[in-house]
Parts: structure tokens; C-alpha cells; sequence
């Protein structure tokens, strides 16, 4: 999976849980309403994340430190730290990625992100995921574990399953693990530090297309 759906994937959880969804099973709906009142309690998030990439093309996982910062389901940065210095801001349509060089790299991935979480958007989010994965849900002591397996070709092409895991207590994300046809997995541990705290607008400033 490549940096563009990997981030599209991170965003759309990071920008605040609208994105689970319940079959009719009890567990499955409990998790649903709990994540629709998060969605109504927290406007904003920020913490920090370490991803943990494997590979059957590098010899040793590669760990990432960052930071992030959340707004909405419009505005999203990330931060990663020395050696792997990346920043990855996204706000409304537009992605830019800057590396340790300084360069900055400049996407339209607004219409892909949307997508994403149009695949588990709260109005029509049962039917929907239905139709385009197998969901298992479990829980223990802390937190509730959703796997989605992709049904339809149009997850299946690019994803091998997605695992969730969110707080009991709060029903925030915990951990993200997204593993790709490509033949990259991706383990994003997740901790919120700040909650509902009003962000300077440049948190989310990106550069768009002249």
C-alpha cells in the first residue's frame, strides 16, 4: 500500500471516529452508538503515533515516531520525527508531504479520503459495509477489536483485511493495522494526549496546486 492510501486510511480514523459501523449483532451496535457519541463529544484530537512497517522487501520492521493533530473530518497533520523526518498535512481536498529535504509534495487525494469514509459513513454505514466486508468484533478488559476482511473487489484489489481497536472507555482509536495487497503492513499505535482543544489555524495550512 502506498503512501497515499495509507494516509487516506490513517486520516479518515484520525479524523475523529464517524467511520465504524454496526451489523445487527448487540456487541457490534454498542460499539456503533459509542462511537457516535464520541463523534458529538470530541471536535478535535492530538497526540502521538508510532507505525511499525513490514515488508517482504526490507529486512527489519521500520519503526516511525510522530505526532498528529486532528480537526473535524476536514484537517489532519502528522509529524513524524528524526531519522524518518516527514510532514504530512492534509486539510480539505489537498495533501502536501514534506521530507527532510524540505521539498514539498502537493496531492489532490480529497475525493479518495472521502471515499474512505464514505465506506463507513453513519447513514447508510450498515448496508455499506455489508456489501464490502466481512466484520468480526471482540473485546477484553480495555478495548473492542473490529476486523474487516474486504467482500467486494473494489477493497479486495487493494486490502488484505483492516483492524481496529478503540478505547472501552471512550471509544477512541487505539491502534490501526492496515495490511496491503502491495504487500506492506502498517501497526499504528495511537494515543490522544489532547482533546477539544482549539488549534491555531496553522496546524492545518497546506500548499495547493497554482
Amino acid at each position: 500500500m502506498n503512501l497515499r492510501r495509507q494516509v487516506c486510511c490513517l486520516a479518515a480514523l484520525l479524523m475523529l471516529p464517524s467511520l465504524l459501523a454496526a451489523q445487527s449483532d448487540d456487541l457490534l451496535m454498542h460499539v456503533w452508538n459509542g462511537v457516535q457519541q464520541a463523534q458529538e463529544k470530541f471536535t478535535t484530537g492530538c497526540g502521538s503515533v508510532v507505525e511499525t512497517r513490514t515488508s517482504r522487501l526490507i529486512v527489519k520492521p521500520m519503526v516511525l515516531r510522530g505526532k498528529f493533530c486532528a480537526e473535524g473530518m476536514t484537517r489532519f497533520s502528522l509529524e513524524y520525527f528524526a531519522p524518518n523526518d516527514l510532514h504530512i498535512r492534509f486539510n480539505t481536498n489537498y495533501l502536501n508531504v514534506t521530507g527532510g529535504d524540505g521539498k514539498t509534495e502537493v496531492l489532490d487525494i480529497g475525493s479518495g479520503v472521502r471515499r474512505a469514509q464514505s465506506a463507513f459513513s453513519r447513514a447508510t454505514s450498515i448496508e455499506k459495509l455489508k456489501k464490502n466486508f466481512t466484520i468480526t468484533v471482540q473485546e477484553d478488559s480495555r478495548e473492542y477489536e473490529m476486523k474487516f476482511v474486504p467482500r467486494s473487489d473494489a477493497f479486495r484489489r487493494r486490502l488484505n483485511y483492516l483492524v481496529v481497536k478503540l478505547n472501552k472507555r471512550d471509544f477512541l482509536p487505539r491502534s490501526l493495522e492496515v495490511d496491503g495487497k502491495s504487500g506492506v503492513n502498517s501497526v499504528f499505535l495511537i494515543n490522544f494526549t489532547t482533546l477539544n482543544t482549539k488549534l491555531p489555524a496553522e496546524t492545518f495550512e497546506v500548499y495547493k496546486p497554482k
